[in-house]
């Protein structure tokens, strides 16, 4: 007689690790939304691999009852994609700041992305880094005053979903910290999605970086300052809903317009659309909102299987090895 299968629960996912993060730190409310998740994506545990580089956010493996990696600075994406082709069957997660991701691990990234090997990458961004003290990373603002800058960054900062766009990710999301309904679908999509699941989320750091999201997080401001976009839906923003986003199609960018009386010139999103995702993702403050939600989607072959149907291939073919080795350009050296 087979016996019934237990139902995990969050606390099947929380490790017996003291959780050592800031007081009031983003990657609480992330910790707590992502435990919760793994019962409803309906996994054995035992294939849940968290895999980290350096960084805040990299504590994060010690924090889930998994298995789990805390690699070196950047090189989480790369020992990720080893870890995924050795074993299909893991369900593999990366989980990286914007310092440690887009920095030092900028080039991991970017081939992880056009590969789309078959995991989920969890960029926390802060838009400084928190572990070394508070220095301007590759999302800062410029302005933005720290220890290695004191006068202002002068440095032009990326978009991460412009960059992942840019490296052809297939899949692309945006969500916040402290949003856990809509980080659990954002991420729920990303892990259900057949190649790599990019989500950046927008996270507070209370010691360095303090408020820098509060314009889309705080509740009276939130409404005029971020747009949630969701597929097939009408871009629309604002505390009425009487604001919108349109697309001027002579200049080929976006404008804000008044909802009301605007009906057929308000732009309907199309998460299949990549040039309407990398406008949507390159919005900002303060003539734009920041827009959050699955920006872009695409269905395409995914690295790990392409993988496995080498391996099929050249496992089921008769052939000699000294044979491959000595044809095509050789010679000897006397």
């Amino acid at each position: 007689m087979n016996k019934p299968v237990t139902k995990l629960t969050l606390k099947d996912y929380t490790s017996d690790q003291e959780v050592r993060w800031c007081p009031g730190c983003g990657d609480y409310a992330i910790l707590k939304t992502i435990q919760k998740l793994m019962p409803e994506l309906d996994q054995p545990r035992e294939n849940q691999v968290f895999i980290s580089g350096i960084g805040c956010s990299s504590r994060f493996p010690y924090y889930m009852n998994t298995f789990g990696f805390h690699t070196i600075h950047g090189r989480a994406p790369a020992i990720a994609t080893g870890a995924k082709l050795a074993n299909p069957d893991l369900d593999v997660w990366v989980i990286t700041g914007d310092g440690d991701g887009f920095s030092i691990g900028g080039n991991h990234m970017l081939h992880v992305l056009r590969r789309n090997v078959d995991l989920q990458i969890l960029l926390f961004n802060n838009e400084i880094y928190g572990l070394t003290k508070g220095q301007y990373s590759p999302t800062s603002k410029i302005g933005t005053r720290s220890p290695s800058s004191p006068e202002g960054s002068l440095d032009a900062p990326l978009n991460p979903c412009l960059v992942a766009l840019g490296a052809g990710a297939t899949f692309v999301a945006r969500s916040i910290d402290t949003e856990a309904k809509h980080l659990t679908v954002a991420v729920k999509r990303a892990h259900d999605h057949n190649g790599t699941g990019f989500v950046e989320i927008l996270q507070n750091c209370p010691i360095y970086n303090d408020g820098v999201f509060e314009h889309v997080k705080d509740k009276k401001l939130a409404a005029d300052f971020r747009v949630e976009v969701e597929h097939r839906q009408p871009i629309v923003f604002g505390q009425e809903g009487e604001k919108a986003i349109s697309l001027n199609r002579e200049a080929l960018q976006l404008e804000v317009i008044a909802s009301a009386g605007n009906e057929d010139r308000i732009l309907i999103h199309d998460e299949t659309n990549k040039v309407q995702a990398q406008l949507l993702a390159a919005m900002q403050g303060p003539d734009f909102p920041v827009a959050v939600g699955v920006l872009y989607r695409e269905e395409k072959a995914c690295y790990v299987d392409d993988t496995q149907q080498q391996l099929v291939k050249m496992r089921s073919g008769k052939g000699s090895l000294e044979e491959l080795l000595r044809s095509g350009h050789t010679w000897q050296v006397k």
